[in-house]
C-alpha cells in the first residue's frame, strides 16, 4: 500500500511540476561590450542599428541605467553577485577575491529552481566561483541544449563593440568620419574622428549579432515565452568613457521585452515602444530575474528589483565607482540622480588621464595627450589631464558633455550636499571597502571573504572613523591641521587611519608634507607596506633633500616581488613613476627588479611588467610604450 500510495503521489507530482516549467518564462540576455547609449532609438541620428532600433519598439527602453562600474571587469561582477563590488573589496580592475560565504552567483539560484543557464561566453569576475555556476558558460553555450521544455536564462555577449576593435587598421567604414560629433572634451582631430566613427561602425556590426539572438528566438518558435534584456556593459572603450564614472562612462542602454503572456511580470510602467524614467544599475539585475522567476532575492543583495513578484519601489540615486585601472590606483565615487551626477574624488592629486598602457594604445588617447604636451588643447579639452578638484557636479540635462562643474555654484548648493550626503551614506551603509589600500586588504584577510571580515569585526571595527579620514585626507585644508590632529593621524592604531594621513600630506604638497615631516620620517618603518609607501612618495615628492633617497629606498625595496607583494609592489611602482627624475639614481636599481615570480595572484601578472616598462621608458628619455 505504500508503494501505492508513494507511485500516485509521484505520478500526481510531474503533472504539476511539467505545468509548473511551461509557466516560467524562459530569459535571454544580449549583451554587448564597451557601449554606450550611442544608438537610434537613444535619439543618436548618426547612429545606424536598426535591429536594436526594432527591439526597442517592440519593448521598453530605460532613460537612465548606469553600469555601477565604468569597466568590464568591476562591472560583471556587479551582475553576477546582485553586490557592489566596493562591499566585498572587489572593484579593482582586475582582482580576485572570495564571495561572502552566504552568498551564490544569482544563475546557481535559477538552477536550483529548475533553470538551464547558459553564458555565450565573457565571464571577467572579480570573484572566486562558488562551485558550479553555469550549465554551460563557452562560445558554444546555448539555450538549444537544454533537455526538453526546460526554462532556460541564457546570456549572449557580443565583443565586436569592444575597445580593441576601435583601433585595428585597416578598417572597412560604415560610417563617414566628417559626419561624427566630437564631444566637446576631445580635440577635433582626423584620429578622433576616425576612432569614433569607427566605434560607430562596430555597433552597426553588433546591431546585427543582436537581430539574429531574436530571430533564433522567432525561429524556434520561443519569442513569445521569452523575456528579452539588452544592455551594454559599460561607456564606449574611447578615453574618458570607459574607466570613469562620469555618466559617459556609466550610462548604458537598457532595453526590456516581456511577451503578452508575461507582461503580469513587467514593470508597473512597462508599455511596447515606451520608456521608463526609472533610474537602474547593474546591481538591480540578479535580484530582477529571480523576482521574475519567483524566486525572492536574498536579503543581502544590495540591488533592488524593478519587475517580476518581488518589484520594489524606484530609488532617488544609482552609484558608481572606479578603482585601480589595471596598473594605475584611484579612488573615486559617484552618484546620479534623474538631472545630476556628482563625482568625489578621493586622490585628486592624481591626474584623470593616468598613463594606462591598454587605454594609450588608441589613437584618440595618444593625440589627445600629445596636444596637452604641445598645449594645444581648449581648457574643457585639457581638463583630462590635470589633477582632479575634490568634488564635481554636472548637470546632464543641460551639460550632457559634463565639463561645465557646478560644484562651486553657490545656486546648486543644497544640490551638492544632497549628492553628497547620498554618497557617504551609501559608502557607509554599503561599507564600501575601497578606503583601504589594496594591498593593506589582502594583508588582513588573506583567506576568506573581506566582506564577511567586515562584518564579523575582524577587519574594521570604526569604518566610520577611517570613512571621515579619507574624506578629510582629500578636502580638509593644511591650516586646519594641528600639531595635535596630524600627531593623533599619524599614531593612530589603526593602519589604513595612517595611510590616510600620509595621503592628506601628499594631496597638500610641500605644505603638508613640511608640517607633518617628522610623522612621515617615523612611518617610513610602519608595520604596513602601504602606509610606508604613501610617506615615501610623500616625501620624495616634497620633503627635503636628505629626504629623498630614504625614500627611494623604501620604495624600491617595495617594488621588489621577491620581498614584497604584488599590490605594494604596484603601489610602489606608481609612486616611483610619480617622482619622474627624482627617482633617476636608482635607475639601474629599477631595470634589476623582476617583472613576475613564481607565485602571482590570479589576474595580476601585467600590471608590474607595465610599470616598470613605463617608468624606465620615462628616465631614459623614451617614447611611451
Amino acid at each position: 500500500m505504500r508503494l501505492l500510495a508513494f507511485t500516485l503521489t509521484v505520478l500526481t507530482l510531474v503533472p504539476f511540476a511539467s505545468s509548473l516549467a511551461a509557466d516560467r518564462p524562459n530569459i535571454v540576455w544580449i549583451t554587448s561590450e564597451d557601449n554606450g547609449i550611442e544608438l537610434g532609438c537613444y535619439g543618436d541620428d548618426y547612429a545606424t542599428t536598426p535591429n536594436i532600433d526594432a527591439f526597442a519598439k517592440m519593448g521598453m527602453r530605460y532613460s537612465t541605467c548606469w553600469s555601477n562600474a565604468p569597466v568590464c571587469a568591476p562591472a560583471r561582477t556587479t551582475i553576477i553577485s546582485g553586490m557592489y563590488p566596493p562591499s566585498m573589496g572587489a572593484q579593482h580592475m582586475r582582482s580576485h577575491l572570495n564571495m561572502p560565504q552566504a552568498l551564490k552567483m544569482f544563475p546557481q539560484y535559477l538552477r536550483e529552481a529548475g533553470y538551464y543557464c547558459t553564458n555565450n561566453s565573457k565571464e571577467d569576475y572579480n570573484l572566486e566561483k562558488p562551485g558550479e555556476v553555469w550549465d554551460e558558460s563557452s562560445r558554444n553555450a546555448h539555450w538549444k541544449k537544454r533537455e526538453g521544455d526546460q526554462p532556460f536564462f541564457a546570456v549572449f555577449n557580443h565583443t565586436i563593440s569592444h575597445e580593441s576593435q576601435l583601433r585595428k587598421r585597416p578598417h572597412s567604414a560604415i560610417h563617414d568620419p566628417a559626419g561624427v560629433t566630437v564631444p566637446k572634451y576631445h580635440p577635433d582631430t582626423p584620429e578622433v574622428r576616425q576612432d569614433w566613427a569607427q566605434y560607430y561602425d562596430k555597433l552597426t556590426e553588433m546591431d546585427e549579432k543582436v537581430g539574429n539572438n531574436i530571430k533564433e528566438l522567432k525561429d524556434g518558435n520561443l519569442l513569445e515565452d521569452t523575456i528579452i534584456f539588452y544592455y551594454g556593459d559599460h561607456g564606449s572603450g574611447m578615453p574618458r568613457h570607459k574607466r570613469w564614472p562620469y555618466d559617459s562612462g556609466l550610462h548604458v542602454p537598457m532595453i526590456v521585452y516581456f511577451p503578452k503572456k508575461y507582461e503580469h511580470l513587467a514593470p508597473e510602467e512597462y508599455s511596447a515602444n515606451g520608456v521608463s524614467e526609472r533610474l537602474v544599475s547593474f546591481v538591480d539585475l540578479a535580484p530582477t530575474v529571480l523576482s521574475i522567476c519567483g524566486i525572492e532575492p536574498p536579503k543581502m543583495l544590495q540591488g533592488s528589483a524593478f519587475a517580476g513578484k518581488f518589484a520594489t519601489e524606484d530609488p532617488d540615486y544609482i552609484y558608481g565607482f572606479r578603482g585601480r585601472m589595471d596598473e594605475r590606483i584611484d579612488l573615486v565615487r559617484s552618484v546620479r540622480n534623474e538631472r545630476f551626477v556628482y563625482l568625489r574624488q578621493f586622490q585628486p592629486h592624481r591626474p584623470y588621464g593616468q598613463f594606462v598602457h591598454y587605454m594609450f594604445q588608441t589613437p584618440t588617447t595618444r593625440v589627445w595627450y600629445q596636444m596637452h604636451l604641445d598645449g594645444k588643447l581648449t581648457p574643457e579639452q585639457d581638463h583630462f589631464w590635470q589633477t582632479k578638484p575634490v568634488e564635481e557636479l554636472y548637470d546632464v540635462e543641460n551639460d550632457p558633455d559634463e565639463v561645465n562643474n557646478l560644484a562651486g555654484d553657490p545656486e546648486y548648493r543644497d544640490t551638492l550636499k544632497k549628492m553628497r550626503n547620498a554618497l557617504f551614506s551609501h559608502m557607509n551603509s554599503t561599507q564600501d571597502l575601497g578606503i583601504i589600500p589594496e594591498a593593506e586588504l589582502h594583508a588582513r584577510v588573506p583567506e576568506g571573504s573581506p566582506y564577511d571580515a567586515q562584518r564579523n569585526g575582524q577587519l574594521l571595527d570604526n569604518y566610520g572613523e577611517v570613512l571621515f579620514a579619507a574624506a578629510a585626507a582629500s578636502q580638509a585644508p593644511v591650516e586646519s591641521a594641528t600639531k595635535e590632529t596630524i600627531q593623533m593621524a599619524f599614531s593612530h592604531p589603526e593602519n589604513t587611519v595612517r595611510y590616510w594621513a600620509c595621503q592628506w600630506a601628499l594631496i597638500n604638497k610641500e605644505d603638508g608634507v613640511s608640517r607633518s615631516r617628522d610623522q612621515l620620517l617615523r612611518r617610513l618603518d610602519d608595520e604596513s607596506s602601504s602606509v610606508r609607501v604613501a610617506a615615501a612618495e610623500a616625501l620624495g615628492q616634497y620633503g627635503r633633500k636628505e629626504d629623498l633617497q630614504k625614500s627611494l629606498d623604501v620604495l624600491v625595496k617595495a617594488a621588489n616581488l621577491e620581498e614584497s607583494d604584488v599590490y605594494t609592489a604596484i603601489a610602489a611602482l606608481n609612486a616611483l613613476d610619480n617622482l619622474d627624475d627624482k627617482a633617476s639614481s636608482v635607475r639601474d636599481q629599477i631595470a634589476d627588479l623582476p617583472a613576475k615570480v613564481k607565485k602571482m595572484p590570479p589576474r595580476t601578472d601585467s600590471y608590474v611588467p607595465r610599470l616598470l616598462q613605463k617608468t624606465l621608458a620615462d628616465l631614459d628619455g623614451e617614447p611611451l610604450p
